[in-house]
């Protein structure tokens, strides 16, 4: 062969070559696909490929981006919107038995006469006896079409024999403000859950309720608020903001700033505020807790927060399924990104929390560093607050170590809490209410008995439940708590008391009332407190907790 012949050849194969890098990539998804069709042994489910396939590229993004299916996406829709069609309970499945623990106030089962204790022996015929009946399998039964009816058999306490009661399901609105009450005649609580569509309208009702009360100042409870509904967020920032105060700002993938103020149609501008964060607080609760302390409108405590500063926008596929991609980066009024490092993959992005606690970040003051470049400054009081992976509070409160031990998962997952509460009621329910007529004499008063609270770990260690000895008095105090919190919810209606009993012993529920009954250190902090503890910081909480 020639030079010239040889030449033409060697080009002609690194055209070839070329062309074949330069492949466009959508061409090469489908020829795959359709390689695997016509040469993969078994017969292949091509929804099920395309499926895996996107949640393969989508997770090789950024740890908060998704793909979810058409089922999973209308699912989503639904817990979203802030209800779903239902008749108003909550229930407890006891062995071969279930039991209702809670009916909602003027709600359909409420107004058809069924009853905290009363027992589900069928629904629309179907008896519910059996391990085959879970609480999954209840629900899907409970729940459906709105207007349609359920029959569900009822056994109520104290009867022999069973009825059928009719109950038409209707849209059961799932509470964005999970509990609000006056903790005493000036101080307020409000706890949300999450910031779904209907949360700015449930906060304002929860604060025209507490402010006929006689509230001046307020507990704004986002601990384990994992966020939702950015615009939900802005509509909280707005009742405690005046009008035309920066949230926060976003930046898209194509650049450029989108600024998104405050409104000025709420109700708190003045009041003395706290707002209560953990690790679990994130996304759409930072931009609120961002905002606040930017402001200097409120004192955070608790724990640094998740560290999430990425904004999704849902983006629908002509199927039904949906992704939902991260469109922008969020920024605090001052300019602070929040967002933690997820440079090293979606599991160790996710683990971050084992290495809070092995870092003994989450149990000592002082274990974080924040360099000079993540420094920023308040906006109004010209506070020292740091960016770069959560919002951290003015005040540090160290994580409860039962909370979050493996043991009181074990014992809290084995249901012997629940059930030892409900039987303990169901036994004991007139006495009860007769010695304790309302939630505040409970609350006040109510110890667990001590044989209820041996026949309790009796039962745990039957089931292997490594519960501390009792030597370790926090471990049982914290015990007993739970039990508590389980009596309290089923003797009472109409509030959250199970959250009212577990605040009593909450650390950052109770550094909050001591902020908020010291006038002096709360606007000291707001002035002068450096998120993380500076020397002066300590020495005004040091002085105002030997008063």
């Amino acid at each position: 062969m020639n030079r010239k012949a040889t030449s033409l050849l060697v080009g002609m194969i690194g055209l070839s070559l070329s062309l074949q890098a330069q492949m466009n990539p959508k061409y090469k998804f489908e020829e795959a696909l359709k390689l695997i069709q016509q040469n993969y042994v078994d017969q292949v489910n091509e929804e099920h490929l395309v499926d895996a396939a996107i949640k393969a590229m989508i997770s090789d993004l950024d740890p908060h981006s998704r793909y979810t299916s058409r089922e999973e996406a209308e699912q989503m829709r639904a817990a979203m919107s802030g209800s779903f069609a239902g008749i108003g309970i909550q229930f407890l499945k006891n062995n071969e038995q279930t039991f209702i623990t809670k009916v909602n106030p003027d709600g359909p089962a409420m107004r058809a006469g069924v009853r905290v204790g009363d027992q589900i022996i069928s629904i629309d015929g179907d008896s519910i006896a059996g391990k085959k009946w879970g609480n999954k399998e209840i629900m899907e039964k409970l729940r459906g079409d709105k207007d349609v009816p359920v029959v569900l058999g009822i056994l109520s306490a104290g009867s022999k024999n069973s009825k059928n009661v009719s109950i038409v399901r209707e849209n059961i609105l799932e509470k964005s403000v999970r509990e609000s009450y006056m903790v005493d005649r000036e101080i307020g609580y409000i706890a949300l859950s999450i910031f779904n569509k209907t949360t700015r309208q449930e906060i304002d009702v929860a604060l025209k309720s507490l402010k006929e009360q006689g509230m001046k100042k307020l507990i704004l409870d986002l601990q384990s608020n994992g966020g939702g509904y950015v615009e939900s967020a802005i509509g909280v920032a707005d009742e405690f903001l005046p009008k035309e105060k920066i949230v926060f700002y976003s930046v898209p993938n194509e650049g450029g700033k989108d600024y998104y103020f405050t409104g000025g149609f709420g109700q708190f501008y003045e009041g003395q505020l706290v707002v209560l964060i953990d690790e679990s607080t994130a996304s759409s609760s930072e931009i609120v807790t961002g905002s606040l302390q930017d402001w200097d409108r409120a004192v955070i405590i608790g724990r640094r927060s998740f560290g999430k500063g990425l904004m999704q926008k849902p983006v629908p596929l002509s199927d039904g399924s949906e992704m939902q991609l991260t469109g922008a980066r969020y920024y605090t009024p001052s300019g602070r990104s929040i967002q933690k490092p997820y440079n090293k993959g979606k599991d160790d992005y996710f683990q971050d929390f084992s290495r809070r606690m092995a870092s003994k970040e989450l149990l000592e003051e002082g274990h974080i560093y924040f360099p000079d470049s993540l420094k920023y400054t308040t906006l109004t009081n010209k506070r020292i607050v740091y960016g770069g992976g959560g919002i951290m509070p003015d005040i540090f409160v160290p994580i409860d170590t039962n909370e979050y031990s493996s043991w009181m998962a074990q014992l809290m997952n084995s249901g012997l809490v629940a059930k030892g509460g409900f039987e303990f009621v169901q036994q004991n329910r007139e006495a009860l209410l007769k010695a304790y007529p309302d939630f505040t004499s409970f609350n006040t008063r109510f110890k667990v008995p001590k044989e209820v609270h041996h026949q309790l770990i009796s039962a745990a260690h039957r089931l292997s439940v490594a519960v501390p000895s009792e030597d370790n008095q926090t471990a049982h105090a914290a015990i007993d708590l739970e039990f508590k919190a389980q009596v309290g919810s089923l003797l009472y209606t109409g509030g959250d008391y199970m959250a009212r009993v577990r605040n009593e012993s909450n650390q950052s529920f109770k550094e909050a009332l001591r902020v908020l009954n010291d006038d002096k250190l709360y606007k000291q902090l707001l002035k002068t407190g450096t998120v993380g503890m500076t020397k002066e910081k300590t020495e005004i909480q040091n002085k105002s907790k030997t008063k």
